[in-house]
């Protein structure tokens, strides 16, 4: 018997002669590679919720904004045969019943549930006006806003990008490429998650290109026109994109589920939810005992196939495995001709080692081409995601929360 009490099957059906009804939400990175997984058995039925008909590479979202490349991709080259995609977004999940309730007012009923619903963009709500005035780049909506916002101002006009991580530096080298006058404004560091080296390496890029970078500088408040820095000086922008947070959806806390600070679903190193067995949750908006992986594309392909290992467990009766991963450091794109590729141990803390150059383009654009390849490699054949482990993870069970609370 496990922990949660034994497995119910529907009434009058044996577990031979049951077919498992699985529902995926969200058809990011982590969710497409889970429900894929999922047909090594051939008595699975799998639905896939996402609010968009089509898939979004968000690796590519700066590229995108910039005009140098597209950031969509259709879901019938990367899901595999049988599985349904239902376009629409769950509102509240009703463990007990084990049903989705969707935003048009239909329901999905499941055996067991995958949470992939991703991350998103956060505007933080303690800078004035930067709810209003700054548009986020990190999610598809209000990518095509940044790009809307670009096509009608003249290459002249000042750009801010807010952020020091891989989304802000990426975005604003893709602009300055293109010949925009770009602000990177840096809470800290440049970069931080690169080594010393590396970090020096980009913003010497940064600097020859054209970008005025403000290591150590906040933002006050965003204007319409301008931006005013926590010191009292004030930019001119045109066009203000925050690159800087991110967010889950509250959908886990809204319906009850216990979740970490952020709004993670709380799980045990199975991605299990500490609350329903039924329950898996996977890709940014798992927290493993309380402890997520960094959010990344990188992780969320293995992750997704974790999750679909653990509910066939399940449905097979036999134990789940824990999760190992190993994350390895980064990559990040200069514009189109260079890049940098940063080298980390497993337990992803950088070392002094990088590739750059035109090489380390070429390293970050086979990344980028992989995200997808292996969504459509695991459609053909379930089960083929391989991917390097022997990351480290915490001993300890994952700790208690309220339901639908933070830590």
């Amino acid at each position: 018997m496990s922990r949660f009490g034994p497995a119910r099957c529907l009434e009058g059906m044996s577990e031979h002669n049951t077919r498992h009804r699985v529902v995926v939400l969200g058809g990011g990175y982590a969710g497409t590679v889970a429900a894929n997984r999922l047909r090594i058995r051939d008595d699975v039925d799998i639905s896939v919720v996402n609010p968009r008909a089509e898939f979004v590479d968000r690796v590519r979202l700066h590229q995108f904004v910039a005009g140098t490349a597209e950031a969509t991709v259709g879901y019938e080259s990367l899901l595999g045969a049988g599985i349904e995609l239902v376009v629409d977004s769950a509102t509240r999940i009703d463990a007990a019943a084990r049903r989705v309730q969707l935003g048009s007012g239909a329901a999905l009923d499941y055996d067991y549930l995958v949470y992939a619903v991703g991350s998103g963009s956060a505007i933080p709500e303690s800078v004035p006006g930067a709810a209003e005035f700054a548009v986020p780049v990190g999610e598809w909506e209000s990518a095509q806003r940044v790009r809307s916002e670009l096509e009608r101002l003249p290459r002249s006009a000042p750009v801010t990008v807010v952020g020091s991580g891989p989304t802000g530096i990426e975005t604003a080298a893709e602009l300055a490429e293109q010949g925009w006058a770009v602000t990177l404004i840096c809470g800290g560091t440049t970069m931080p998650s690169l080594g010393g080296p590396g970090r020096r390496y980009v913003g010497k890029w940064l600097a020859e290109h054209g970008v005025t970078v403000l290591e150590g500088e906040r933002v006050g408040e965003v204007r319409p026109d301008a931006v005013l820095l926590a010191g009292g000086a004030e930019r001119a922008s045109a066009l203000t994109i925050w690159t800087t947070g991110f967010g889950v959806p509250e959908l886990a806390a809204a319906s009850g589920l216990r979740t970490d600070e952020l709004g993670r679903l709380l799980t045990d190193e199975t991605l299990t939810s500490v609350d329903d067995e039924r329950i898996v949750a996977t890709g940014d908006a798992a927290a493993p005992s309380g402890r997520p992986l960094r959010m990344s594309c990188q992780g969320a392909g293995p992750l997704g196939a974790q999750a679909a290992e653990t509910v066939l467990s399940r449905i097979a009766g036999t134990e789940p495995k824990r999760i190992d991963l190993a994350l390895t450091g980064t990559c990040l794109s200069l514009g189109r001709r260079v890049g940098i590729r940063q080298l980390a141990r497993r337990d992803d803390i950088p070392v002094k080692l990088y590739i750059g150059g035109r090489m380390g383009a070429r390293i970050k654009e086979m990344t980028c081409d992989l995200g997808v390849a292996k969504i459509r490699r695991e459609a053909r054949t379930p089960g083929s995601l391989r991917w390097v482990k022997g990351g480290p993870r915490p001993e300890q069970p994952a700790r208690t929360l309220r339901a639908g609370s933070p830590a």
